[in-house]
């Protein structure tokens, strides 16, 4: 993630906090950049996209989402410091990735996915509170025309979090790190086993 300039009008806390978060150092395999903020979240924000590729492929085209694992990071500033928060920070994330069937099928899959989360921001050193979030799976099957494409599943996770203070560069690589585990990227920690990630194409 390059530096930009920032505008002097942004509070101190907030240059802070991108300076921070640029300096975040992403796995080869994971591919980032920044897109625009959702409007009216918070006076101050930025969001960053992630996918996730096989070393040496092409290039991802810019709006277009791996087939490996893909995700959204922003984070929000309100000098105010919502009730809601606990703070003037708050982080909202977003990962998908798809899985083989019999995984997607998994009854504990959404809680392995929400420990990961917990596990990737407490290995990088993060300093947050107020976590919350949700963990979904989508099981398909296609029908007529896409009954090609066979079964399929899918694990998504959207989650939130208040950062103790403007040191986002953990909090960046934490949510990096649990994109590439649910794409079933090595190494994890000792004991704990990755997803099988679908490594097929989308038709």
């Amino acid at each position: 993630m390059s530096d930009s300039p920032f505008s002097p009008a942004l509070p101190a806390a907030f240059t802070a906090a991108l300076g921070s978060l640029r300096q975040a150092v992403a796995r080869p395999e994971l591919v980032i950049n920044e897109i625009a903020s959702p409007a009216n979240l918070a006076p101050y924000s930025l969001a960053l996209s992630a996918d996730v590729r096989q070393t040496g492929a092409t290039p991802l085209r810019h709006g277009s989402d791996s087939d490996l694992g893909t995700g959204r990071f922003i984070l929000l500033h309100d000098p105010e410091e919502p009730e809601a928060w606990g703070g003037a920070f708050r982080v909202v994330c977003f990962v998908q990735a798809p899985l083989e069937t019999e995984i997607g099928l998994d009854p504990f899959l959404a809680d392995v996915t929400w420990s990961w989360l917990i596990d990737a921001l407490d290995t990088k050193g993060a300093d947050y509170s107020h976590a919350s979030g949700t963990a979904t799976k989508i099981i398909s099957s296609g029908f007529g025309e896409l009954a090609v494409q066979g079964d399929g599943a899918q694990i998504e996770l959207r989650a939130s979090w208040t950062p103790g203070d403007e040191q986002m560069k953990a909090h960046v690589e934490g949510w990096g790190e649990l994109l590439c585990m649910l794409a079933g990227l090595p190494p994890v920690p000792e004991g704990v086993s990755l997803l099988q990630a679908r490594r097929q194409a989308r038709d």
